[in-house]
């Protein structure tokens, strides 16, 4: 079964920093040849509450699209550019997650075979959404989306927001964590700014692309600033696997 992972790095000093703004572009051929792997995106994040349009030179995101779970498991325990990101990282988490429903293209492809059946919207869920933007309609884009992307920092759900993108200003991507698809489906439908954003992308066609998937959370490694886990853990209930089997949540 396939299975798709998010992982967020976060780096600090000059020259693990530089390290990782030069592997935007050295690190995927290393990439191409890993078994199992079929799709991914290298991606920076944004500065400010990550959804600016300065870039935040210490975060970046791997997103990947695996054959199955051992092959990634593989990868993240044993593959020697990942070792080296370990190694230059101060912190890292990973995402094990199963698209549910998905729509869209990415990079003129949709990578992600969502199972709806798995969906239970009482449990928590990630978004991953991803828009290249047209070239004449940045500066109109600009204008209004940065507000609206910081509105989802006003809701109780959310447990996590970052701005993503593989290059700055018009390959733009978030990904967020929910307490649950209901709370997430409520934000999209009831959130005053999100609604005017949706309305305005579909009268002023502002992207070339755009995808959105929803997935559930499988298993979740690692730490991140701010991230509480205890309600993943909560929602799975005590002294039982996360949904997808031996996968931990917790620390490295």
């Amino acid at each position: 079964m396939t299975i798709t992972t998010l992982t967020l790095l976060r780096y600090s000093g000059f020259r693990d920093r530089l390290w990782a703004l030069s592997q935007m572009q050295l690190a995927h051929p290393r990439l191409d040849g890993v078994e199992g792997l079929k799709f991914h995106r290298l991606m920076g994040s944004g500065g400010g509450n990550g959804f600016g349009l300065s870039p935040n030179w210490g975060v970046y995101a791997l997103v990947s699209h695996w054959e199955n779970d051992a092959l990634a498991t593989s990868f993240f325990s044993s593959d020697p550019w990942f070792r080296e990101v370990t190694a230059r990282t101060i912190q890292r988490i990973t995402f094990r997650l199963e698209a549910t429903m998905t729509h869209g293209e990415w990079g003129g492809t949709n990578p992600f075979t969502p199972r709806p059946e798995r969906y239970d919207a009482s449990q928590p869920v990630a978004v991953i959404t991803r828009a290249t933007i047209r070239p004449r309609k940045l500066f109109d884009f600009w204008r209004y989306v940065p507000q609206a992307s910081a509105s989802v920092y006003d809701q109780a759900s959310r447990l996590l927001s970052i701005g993503i993108g593989e290059y700055p200003v018009f390959m733009q991507a978030t990904f967020s964590l929910w307490t649950s698809g209901q709370a997430m489906t409520r934000f999209a439908y009831s959130g005053e700014r999100h609604r005017e954003v949706v309305k305005l992308t579909r009268e002023r066609d502002w992207y070339r692309e755009e995808l959105f998937t929803r997935f559930r959370i499988c298993g979740v490694q690692g730490e991140w600033n701010g991230l509480d886990l205890s309600a993943i853990e909560q929602a799975w209930g005590p002294q039982t696997n996360p949904p997808a089997g031996n996968v931990k949540v917790g620390p490295e």
